[in-house]
């Protein structure tokens, strides 16, 4: 990356717009169908962004106490819901920033925050607990404690929540909480994706490997070799890739034709530092990866796994958040000085 100096991109990426928030920016995403661009900031910091011009239309400063850790968008794009160290889960407008609900789940960090397909039901957790919350912000259920912290959650298009903790992912039915499956394994997780069927769940290990089950068969397997932990994982949209980080190279393992076991992955280098976010395209399979180098890809894939960069671009510090909007045609990132970038995409 280092043949693009700061703010340029090239190729399939035109940049759009920059900004700039107060503090480090570690979450960005698309709401209202792409019309606007929001960024949660370290220091508690919400901030909403025209999508086509970048214009502040509003901002509103340390919403949580001590830092802002995660932020989820509701499945219609009209509300979104943060949360912090104070253990409260705020929903919101999108439009405006108003408060809709305000839960008081914990004195604990709340890490993790996911909605349901539906919409429904919005998952939080907070330590070795996770908590169901529904838009109205009444808690529905919450889970017995998990034998660690949680590392990582996210539902399956059947309304199943899955998590990941120290030696197993469990799977609750969304509604009840009802425990429906626990997948063992002796090792610390510490990321999860889940494919878009969901029967296969892959999770990076605090051993530099990756390990996925088959839910329908509860067979596993695990793919080993990665230079740091894998913290970064992405399925596509129709689930025959899964994109991994786990040092400065991208590894996608392909699904198809009974893989990715007993294939060789595609590897795409081009970063000189390691991996810190991935997102697969709504549709086709371009990936957008991320480094700690400040670079921003954009990735053709082949049908192996193999792939072509089609565009770059530089920003000053580490990418902490990545995203495309909902019609694949803008790409937003921030990274850990506070810088806003959104790119057009070239198709």
């Amino acid at each position: 990356m280092s043949e693009l100096s700061d703010g340029r991109s090239n190729g399939a990426l035109r940049l759009g717009w920059t900004a700039l928030v107060e503090d480090y920016a570690i979450v960005c995403d698309w709401a209202m169908g792409g019309k606007v661009l929001l960024v949660g900031d370290a220091a508690g910091g919400l901030h909403c962004f025209d999508g086509k011009t970048g214009t502040l239309l509003w901002q509103q400063s340390e919403q949580h106490d001590g830092s802002l850790l995660a932020m989820s968008v509701h499945p219609d794009g009209k509300s979104f819901a943060t949360a912090g160290q104070n253990g409260r889960v705020i929903i919101r407008y999108a439009q405006d920033g108003n408060k809709i609900t305000v839960s008081e789940l914990s004195s604990d960090w709340v890490e993790h925050l996911a909605w349901s397909f539906d919409g429904q039901w919005l998952a939080a957790a907070c330590s070795r607990f996770v908590h169901v919350i529904g838009n109205d912000g009444q808690e529905k259920w919450r889970a017995e404690a998990h034998p660690s912290t949680v590392s990582a959650l996210s539902w399956s298009n059947t309304n199943e929540l899955a998590t990941a903790c120290y030696g197993r992912v469990s799977f609750f039915d969304g509604s009840s909480g009802e425990t429906t499956q626990k997948l063992e394994w002796k090792g610390s997780l510490i990321s999860m994706a889940l494919s878009p069927d969901g029967d296969v769940v892959a999770c990076g290990s605090q051993d530099n490997s990756v390990h996925f089950w088959r839910r329908s068969t509860e067979k596993d397997s695990m793919m080993s070799g990665y230079p740091t932990k894998p913290d970064s994982l992405a399925f596509n949209r129709n689930g025959s890739f899964l994109a991994t980080g786990g040092g400065d190279t991208v590894i996608v393992w392909s699904f198809e034709n009974g893989g990715p076991e007993g294939t060789r992955p595609g590897l795409l280098e081009i970063h000189d530092e390691p991996i810190s976010s991935l997102s697969f395209a709504p549709r086709g399979n371009r990936l957008a990866s991320g480094a700690k180098d400040g670079g921003v890809v954009l990735w053709d894939l082949q049908a192996d796994g193999a792939g072509n960069p089609i565009g770059a671009a530089l920003m000053p510090d580490i990418v902490s958040a990545i995203s495309w909007r909902p019609d694949g045609r803008m790409l937003g990132a921030v990274d850990a000085r506070g810088n806003v970038n959104a790119w057009r995409v070239r198709t």
